[in-house]
């Protein structure tokens, strides 16, 4: 396995009098796709969250290519070359999907590298390119959700943090974008930490999965491992 990227250890988040995550210990592989699996309020998006600097951790230690970066203000951790796409997309209603996707690439001065990103997401994503001048609020759920990764490829990331990124999206386009998330990652190495509520899709595109149940770290393994296990059918898969 490749070394760790990010690296979480003994990890506590507290709101206020309640405990949203118990010390819990992972890592993301440079290279990999890592999936956080679990139901409602099991702590998947207070991860990433306090990963991105969003919410400061009671306890604990994350380090980011070997710098620790827990409590850190969030621009300096999109800076260090994370970046988070958040649950709900999150994308700027009002400006075009350009303007979304030139807000991705705030932090750079590289004129060129910039316009050369903007063609390349385009490509990408070819539904944007089609809809450059168009209001990112009149997108459609997918669309948006295409939009909001492409805003974060614009940053130039090394790992791209996603949550729940099928949630309120018709099927055909969740293929669509998960296939192109696994392309992402097979020609150009993006490491990815993926929080997503079918299991079966994030156990399907990731290479190692962590089972979340009440802010603990339940199961872990190797995502093809982990989806037969006969408790994670269960609650998770359905069957």
């Amino acid at each position: 396995m490749s070394a760790s990227l990010l690296e979480i250890r003994d990890l506590t988040v507290c709101y206020g009098g309640i405990q949203a995550l118990h010390g819990i210990s992972l890592s993301v592989p440079q290279g990999s796709i890592v999936t956080l699996i679990g139901a409602n309020g099991a702590g998947k998006s207070t991860t990433l969250r306090t990963v991105s600097g969003l919410v400061t951790p009671s306890a604990g230690s994350i380090c980011f290519d070997g710098m620790e970066i827990s409590g850190q203000p969030a621009h300096r951790i999109v800076a260090a070359g994370l970046a988070h796409v958040p649950e709900g997309r999150l994308v700027f209603p009002e400006l075009s999907v350009k303007e979304n996707l030139r807000m991705g690439a705030y932090l750079r001065r590289d004129r060129k590298g910039i316009a050369d990103d903007l063609e390349w997401v385009c490509e990408f994503f070819p539904r944007l390119k089609e809809r450059l001048t168009q209001q990112a609020g009149t997108l459609s759920g997918g669309e948006q959700q295409m939009l909001a990764i492409g805003r974060a490829l614009m940053g130039r990331p090394r790992c791209l943090m996603l949550d729940e990124p099928s949630l309120g999206i018709a099927p055909l386009l969740t293929e669509t974008i998960f296939t192109r998330l696994v392309d992402l990652n097979r020609e150009r190495g993006m490491t990815m930490l993926l929080v997503e509520q079918n299991a079966s899709l994030a156990l399907r595109v990731s290479h190692y999965a962590y089972v979340l149940e009440s802010g603990r770290i339940h199961l872990e393994g190797p995502s093809a491992e982990i989806r037969k296990r006969p408790e994670v059918k269960t609650a998770y898969l359905g069957h």
